[in-house]
């Protein structure tokens, strides 16, 4: 095992270290102003790999949903992307500060779940490290409620989870796997 590889694992057991002391809440109210992506590196090239691989257009209108410190959006600006809309309940000082644009919105999962983006329209939700950490209770919810506002939703993950459930309206129509991270693209179900 290489050092880079001893490095990421030290950062994983910190973060997941940090979730079992103050709980993922906990941690991101407490400690948000100030995250950073471990895995921000790998980001770069999986962002890259999959815009190419799925034709992820710079013209679409991206929600990058759970945003953290803006690695997402910093990578698509990169790639050409223009019309990038960030929201998340615990690191909009950090996204504010990274990318300088102010944050979209500071929805959680559960104001999701209740239907907070209704009158949101986005061609493509990219949720980064953060759809694992969506409660059980919500999931099936907030995908539902996912799949009104946009044709694609793009799951970056460090695990297999979130399975998502047919039912919920998404498709799974390509995955691939990058240094550990996940990459999953659903399409949303016609009804």
């Amino acid at each position: 095992m290489s050092k880079e590889d001893d490095d990421n694992e030290d950062e994983d057991f910190a973060v997941r270290h940090a979730y079992e002391k103050y709980g993922v809440n906990g941690y991101y109210s407490q400690y948000g102003s100030e995250y950073r992506n471990p895995h921000e590196d790998r980001l770069i090239t999986t962002v890259h790999q999959l815009v190419e691989k799925w034709n992820i257009k710079p013209t679409e209108r991206i929600l990058d949903l759970a945003c953290g410190s803006g690695e997402i959006t910093l990578i698509l600006r990169q790639i050409g992307f223009q019309h990038i809309n960030g929201t998340d309940p615990y690191t909009s000082e950090a996204y504010e500060k990274r990318t300088g644009t102010p944050i979209h919105a500071k929805w959680t999962f559960e104001q999701i779940a209740d239907g907070c983006l209704e009158s949101e329209i986005y061609d493509t939700i990219i949720c980064s490290f953060a759809a694992h950490l969506i409660p059980p209770s919500y999931l099936q919810l907030v995908m539902i409620q996912l799949r009104f506002v946009a044709k694609k939703l793009i799951i970056l993950t460090p695990h297999k989870r979130p399975q998502l459930l047919p039912e919920w309206g998404w498709k799974l129509t390509d995955e691939f796997v990058y240094e550990r991270i996940r990459a999953r693209l659903y399409i949303a179900e016609e009804y």
